[in-house]
C-alpha cells in the first residue's frame, strides 16, 4: 500500500521548472486543474533564485514551498505530512533524468515533459531508477489524449484498415527557419546540444510525430534511416529531419519533422494506409477522422458523434461542433495519470480503457533520436533502433 492510502480530494502537486516567461510550464498548469484533479502546492520554478521566489509569488505558492533548488524540494516535500504526491517536470530535456531521479527515489510520482531526457544513457538511467520505485512516471506526448487520436487507434487494432502497409506522420513548423533573436529563451535552449540533446528538431517535435505513429498503428520499429540537416548557418542541431522507416512484419513508413518549413505553424498529421483502408488525422484540425475504405467513399469522422469508440467518448468534453484541441488533450493525459496516481494509493486496478505515455515510451522516444543522428552520420544509412 503507497505512502499515499490515506489521501483524499485533489493529488497535491509540484513543479520543477516553468517559472515566468516558460511556455510549456502554463501549459502543464492548465492541464493540471482543468479537471480540478490536482492543486499546486510546491515549486522549484527557477534555478534562478530571484526568479524562483516571483514565479512562486505570481502562482499564489507559499513561500516555505517555494523552493529554488529541486534536491531541496524532494527531500522536504518527502518529509511533510502534507507534502506532494507528483510533480511536474518542465525544465529543459537535459534535466529531466536529474530531477525526475530525485522525486522517483523518494516515492512521489512523476509526471515529466518529453523527451524524457536529452541523452540515451540518461533516458536508460532513469528508466532504472523508475523500476527501483513504487512512483509512477508519466510522458506528457500530449497528442496521445485527443480523443480521435484514440478513435484512429480503435480503428487499427480492431483491423478495420487491414494489414497496415504505409504510415505517414509528419510535423512541420517555421519558427525557427531564421535565426532567433537573443532574448528569445525557448529558441536558446532548444537549439543548444548541451541543454537540448542530440537531436534538435528531431528531439523536440519529431519524438512527438514518432510517438503518434507507434502509439496509433502498435507497429514495432525494426530500422531507420534518417537525413538531418541545420538549414540555418551556425546552428548546432538539426532543424530539418526526413526519416524512412522500416517496420517488422513488413509496414514501411516515412517521418518528416522540420522547424524552418516557412508558412506552417504546428502541422502534426498522420497517415495510415492498409489493405482495406486509410486514415488522416491533422492536429490543427484535431476534431475529424478522415477514413476511406479501399474502392469507398471518405467519411468524416466527428470529436464526440455516434460514429466514435467508448474511449474517444470518454475523453470528450464538450458536445460536437464545440471544439477542442491542445489544452485538453494535455488534459487528457493529466487526468489519466490522476485515475492511476488514485488507484496507486490502494494498489487498486488501473480503470478499464485508461493509458498514458510510459517510461517505456520515453527510451524509445529518446532511442529514436539516437537512431537518426547515427543514421545521419553515416549517409542516411540504415541503423537498428
Amino acid at each position: 500500500m503507497s505512502k499515499f492510502a490515506e489521501r483524499k480530494g485533489p493529488i497535491r502537486l509540484g513543479m520543477v521548472g516553468g517559472g515566468q516567461g516558460a511556455f510549456i510550464g502554463g501549459v502543464h498548469r492548465i492541464a493540471a486543474r482543468l479537471d480540478g484533479a490536482y492543486e499546486l502546492v510546491a515549486g522549484a520554478l527557477s534555478s534562478d533564485e530571484e526568479k524562483a521566489r516571483a514565479s512562486g509569488a505570481e502562482l499564489g505558492l507559499a513561500e516555505d514551498r517555494t523552493y529554488t533548488d529541486f534536491t531541496e524540494m524532494a527531500r522536504r516535500e518527502a518529509r511533510l505530512k502534507d507534502g506532494i504526491e507528483a510533480v511536474a517536470i518542465v525544465t529543459p530535456n537535459h534535466m529531466h533524468m536529474p530531477v525526475a531521479r530525485e522525486f522517483l527515489k523518494r516515492g512521489i510520482h512523476v509526471i515529466c515533459d518529453k523527451p524524457m531526457a536529452g541523452t540515451l544513457m540518461d533516458a536508460k538511467k532513469l528508466k532504472a531508477a523508475a523500476e527501483r520505485s513504487d512512483a509512477l512516471f508519466v510522458l506528457t506526448h500530449n497528442y496521445t489524449g485527443y480523443p480521435l487520436v484514440r478513435e484512429a487507434q480503435a480503428r487499427v487494432a480492431r483491423g478495420d484498415l487491414g494489414d497496415i502497409r504505409l504510415v505517414q506522420v509528419e510535423y512541420a513548423q517555421d519558427w525557427l527557419a531564421e535565426a532567433p533573436a537573443e532574448d528569445n529563451k525557448q529558441a536558446a535552449w532548444r537549439t543548444d546540444p548541451a541543454r537540448s540533446g542530440a537531436g534538435g528538431a528531431t528531439g523536440d517535435i519529431g519524438t512527438h510525430a514518432w510517438n503518434l505513429a507507434r502509439f496509433v498503428t502498435g507497429l514495432k520499429p525494426e530500422a531507420i534511416a534518417a537525413d538531418l540537416q541545420a538549414f540555418v548557418p551556425g546552428r548546432q542541431l538539426d532543424d530539418n529531419g526526413h526519416v524512412l522507416l522500416r517496420f517488422e512484419g513488413g509496414a514501411r513508413g516515412m517521418l518528416w519533422c522540420s522547424q524552418v518549413a516557412s508558412g506552417k505553424e504546428n502541422d502534426l498529421r498522420l497517415r495510415v494506409y492498409g489493405t482495406k483502408a486509410g486514415l488522416e488525422w491533422q492536429q490543427e484540425n484535431p476534431n475529424q477522422l478522415f477514413v476511406t475504405p479501399l474502392g469507398g467513399a471518405t467519411q468524416i469522422i466527428t470529436r464526440g458523434s455516434g460514429a466514435t469508440g467508448e474511449d474517444a467518448r470518454r475523453l470528450t468534453r464538450v458536445p460536437p461542433g464545440h471544439p477542442e484541441g491542445y489544452l485538453e488533450g494535455f488534459a487528457n493525459i493529466y487526468g489519466e495519470a490522476a485515475q492511476a496516481i488514485r488507484a496507486a494509493r490502494t494498489g487498486a486496478a488501473l480503470p478499464e480503457g485508461v493509458t498514458f505515455p510510459s517510461i517505456d515510451d520515453g527510451v524509445e522516444g529518446v532511442a529514436f533520436v539516437d537512431a537518426c543522428v547515427r543514421s545521419s552520420k553515416r549517409n542516411a544509412a540504415w541503423v537498428s533502433i
